[in-house]
């Protein structure tokens, strides 16, 4: 019988990621590098911050008739699950087997180069400019003498290594960056590791943007400050995040950007860079929670019951009390124009889903799956934050208690399901998604405020800590990681747009779509409506535990 062991991460096999203090997700019992000593901060320019976007961009007319929108997330194709189960999904071929792409900027955590290389078209994949960028930074790591070697086989291949001056951060952004023979640009941000098993059967999904066009030679920027979740803002924010790899490692790829047309995106552009970041400064870029924070001001959020899910593949040592918790991150989360009613609205509740040790058993790829799926709950420090986290924490798989699945349910007929199934409770999750919800306890009912697409899991390393201050000195907040993800909301599509949960389709379906007279966003879901909520004896998945209770497919997870 074969019996996976838990191992660490290879830069071109599958493995762990997220490090946080105790480096539980970086490549397995490796020394803890050395903080690098020079400071990083975001470059500041002497402006106010971004004014919020009001209801309504530019590009749209509120006076428009109703009309659906599909949805500006799409989840991964999924290798093991039927067609009527992958609608509207995309692949890594989808997006990189164009016979005009010249130019790709590939970031993330792990790395295969061949896998990469295999995905563009197979007449231009020795003439496209690749750049990998990754945060081995150390000259001696085996992931990036691994990385080397394997781009050494392709001459089109350059690799960059990421500016990390924290010890405990990781480059740990999932984006690419493709520049085309029609001069055209396209961002790409997503949640998935360049590895095959992320591309297989875990769930995952992808913004795109439109294809940018180069701006016309007359055309100068406005004079007014860019409004959150336009194109204008997108670009700054999308810029200043590239600058933090500072001049030697993007400087390029920075300077044709530069030059191309942003204003069809719809998004606020959410990321992280190492550092510590001072909370008043003049930069129009916020990083983190306080990025979140800034965002938020403009999104208007509807009346009544409201419910944050936070979905995640990992969660860090966040504390043995919820003080980060909820005085800092949810409190971050809870921002945004409420309605004008009185009175105020009650506060959003939060709920955490995460799998437990049944679902990583029953997923498709069995506890394979586990090795990138990680938070630990042994230490007494640990156990404390499961006691506060235990009554938010919800199931991946909202299969009632006491059902069984079975391997031949995967080919089941979606037609089967009912209209709140996502599809995906058998496909591991390494996606990462934070929505506000309302009314989420009655599926057709639920609408959604914002949903946040983004390689952020539930961190302080991801989202930074909690804002310091002292006598002589501003507000700051330490960040360690790279992180990037993009938030969307109705009101960037259409002045009383409303937005609603999508399944099995990134389109709302043609009766009731519309939600009466308002036009409607679709939101393609990766987890089941209503949630079900963990039983009192029930904990989330660790990987760094032993699990002798075998998967679907006879094995068990051991060091032996």
């Amino acid at each position: 019988m074969n019996h996976p062991s838990k191992r660490g991460a290879s830069a071109n096999s599958d493995g762990n990621e997220n490090r946080d203090d105790e480096r539980r997700d970086g490549p397995a019992k490796k020394p803890t590098p050395t903080s690098l000593t020079h400071p990083i901060s975001p470059p500041t320019k002497k402006r106010r911050l971004a004014t919020p976007l009001q209801h309504t961009p530019p590009t749209e007319q509120s006076s428009a008739p109703s009309r659906p929108f599909k949805s500006p997330f799409h989840l991964t194709s999924i290798r093991d699950l039927p067609p009527d189960m992958n609608r509207d999904t995309v692949t890594l071929k989808d997006i990189l087997d164009d016979p005009i792409i010249v130019e790709c900027w590939e970031f993330n955590y792990l790395h295969d180069i061949a896998f990469l290389m295999r995905a563009f078209d197979q007449d231009v994949r020795d003439l496209v400019k690749v750049h990998v960028v990754h945060g081995f930074w150390k000259k001696e790591d085996p992931n990036r003498l691994a990385l080397q070697e394997a781009a050494s086989r392709y001459q089109n291949v350059t690799l960059h290594n990421a500016y990390l001056p924290e010890m405990f951060g990781t480059h740990h952004t999932k984006m690419m960056i493709l520049l085309r023979n029609d001069d055209t640009a396209q961002i790409v941000i997503h949640t998935a590791n360049m590895i095959v098993r992320d591309w297989r059967n875990m769930t995952q999904a992808v913004w795109r943007s439109p294809r940018l066009p180069l701006m016309r030679p007359t055309e100068t920027a406005s004079e007014e400050e860019p409004r959150i979740g336009s194109g204008a803002k997108f670009k700054i924010d999308f810029l200043n995040y590239l600058r933090a790899y500072g001049e030697r490692t993007c400087k390029p790829i920075i300077d044709q950007l530069a030059t191309y047309d942003f204003s069809s995106i719809r998004g606020s552009l959410i990321g992280s860079v190492p550092g510590r970041h001072n909370l008043n400064g003049t930069s129009p870029t916020r990083w983190g929670w306080a990025a979140m924070q800034q965002a938020l001001q403009a999104v208007p959020l509807s009346p009544g019951r409201a419910t944050i899910a936070v979905q995640i593949s990992s969660i860090a040592t966040l504390g043995p009390t919820d003080a980060w918790l909820r005085n800092t991150f949810f409190r971050a989360l809870s921002g945004g124009n409420p309605p004008s009613a009185n009175p105020p609205p009650t506060p959003p509740s939060f709920k955490v889903i995460f799998p437990t040790a049944p679902e990583i058993r029953a997923s498709l790829d069995g506890y394979d799956s586990g090795a990138s799926i990680h938070t630990k709950i042994q230490s007494p420090q640990q156990a404390k934050q499961l006691q506060y986290l235990r009554p938010m924490f919800c199931h991946w798989d909202n299969t009632a208690p006491g059902t069984t699945r079975t391997p031949a349910s995967t080919s089941a007929s979606a037609s089967i399901n009912p209209p709140q199934d996502a599809g995906r409770s058998r496909a591991a999750p390494h996606i990462k998604t934070y929505i506000r919800h309302t009314s989420p306890n009655t599926p057709t009912n639920n609408t959604i405020d914002w949903a946040l697409l983004t390689s952020a899991n539930l961190s302080k390393q991801a989202w930074g800590e909690a804002a310091a201050t002292a006598s002589t000195n501003p507000p700051t907040m330490r960040i360690c990681s790279y992180e990037l993800g993009v938030l969307v909301w109705p009101g960037l599509y259409e002045e009383g747009a409303v937005m609603k949960p999508a399944f099995l389709t990134d389109s709302l379906p043609e009766e009731g779509g519309q939600g009466g007279e308002k036009s409607a966003v679709a939101l393609r879901m990766p987890y089941s409506l209503p949630l079900r909520g963990y039983q009192a004896d029930e904990v989330p998945w660790v990987g760094t535990a032993e699990h002798f209770a075998p998967d679907w497919m006879g094995r068990v997870w051991s060091d032996g």
